[in-house]
């Protein structure tokens, strides 16, 4: 018997199948249902969660789970809180930066996963996975329909020319690093050197994840951060540091505008991005 999946809104990510709900129930029930979760990705969703438990409650018995709540994630089930084509094949991360939640969420550390099939990865850091579980990922990339995207992001300091030649098999159709503080920018610079040498550098397919305003960040230091990504032949993507309460500065906010969406960042700096 299926289970009805309800989120408190809709992003790329989240699935589109009959059994995935968007908000409060609506006219038309599924009467199949055994049990409701209420999925929560980001952690200001939280009490809108709890409203939409309750409000759920009468069609079914309700779980509350998802990453918000900071808690282990288990085996990755396709489609399940994901649209098809997204793929985790691996949660936790070694290293322990203290903006990121992936440190308390997987307390013991990276581990491997059972590989599904999928085109757009979302593992919290693939590149610090085993080389027998990378490889088997990319064979499995290739076999897909869809160009791969790497929207999980790779760390630019675990790179190594043989990624690079399992990226070039695959073609992706875009891959993701991040400068999220200053002792990111060495790195990125020689993963724009091997991405180069391999013939992986194009600006529209390598994108930058680059965290602005937080605590001591201003205006001038974050566009600095952001045109050096330029200049490295990539392509910046400002992403906004939020409190647990998801609050953000309206002038951060506007700033963050002028620096995520891709047609406005080709044609402010179109000289200088190939």
């Amino acid at each position: 018997m299926p289970v009805l999946r309800v989120f408190p809104r809709r992003t790329n990510a989240t699935p589109q199948d009959e059994y995935a709900v968007i908000g409060d129930p609506g006219l038309f029930i599924p009467e199949d249902i055994t049990e409701i979760h209420v999925s929560v990705a980001f952690t200001w969703d939280m009490p809108e969660a709890e409203r939409l438990a309750d409000a759920w409650s009468k069609y079914g018995p309700v779980k509350l789970g998802g990453p918000a709540f900071n808690r282990p994630g288990g085996e990755f089930t396709p489609g399940m809180y994901l649209k098809d084509g997204y793929v985790i094949t691996s949660r936790g991360c070694p290293n322990k930066c203290w903006f990121c939640a992936v440190k308390t969420r997987e307390p013991n550390g990276l581990h491997e996963l059972e590989i599904h099939d999928g085109y757009n990865v979302l593992d919290d850091n693939l590149l610090a996975c085993s080389e027998e579980h990378i490889r088997a990922v990319f064979a499995m990339l290739k076999r897909q329909k869809e160009r791969a995207k790497f929207t999980g992001g790779l760390e630019a300091k675990l790179l190594k020319g043989w990624h690079c030649e399992l990226l070039a098999e695959v073609k992706p159709e875009r891959m993701y690093f991040a400068y999220d503080t200053p002792d990111d920018y060495e790195p990125l610079v020689s993963a724009a050197k091997l991405l180069k040498e391999y013939g992986l550098l194009k600006t529209r397919k390598c994108k930058v994840y680059c965290l602005c305003g937080y605590p001591s960040d201003t205006f001038e230091k974050a566009e600095a951060r952001l045109m050096q990504v330029v200049r490295l032949g990539m392509c910046p993507y400002a992403m906004l540091w939020r409190d647990k309460s998801g609050e953000t500065k309206q002038e951060w906010r506007k700033f963050q505008r002028e620096w995520v969406a891709p047609q406005i960042i080709y044609t402010k700096l179109k000289d200088e991005l190939n």
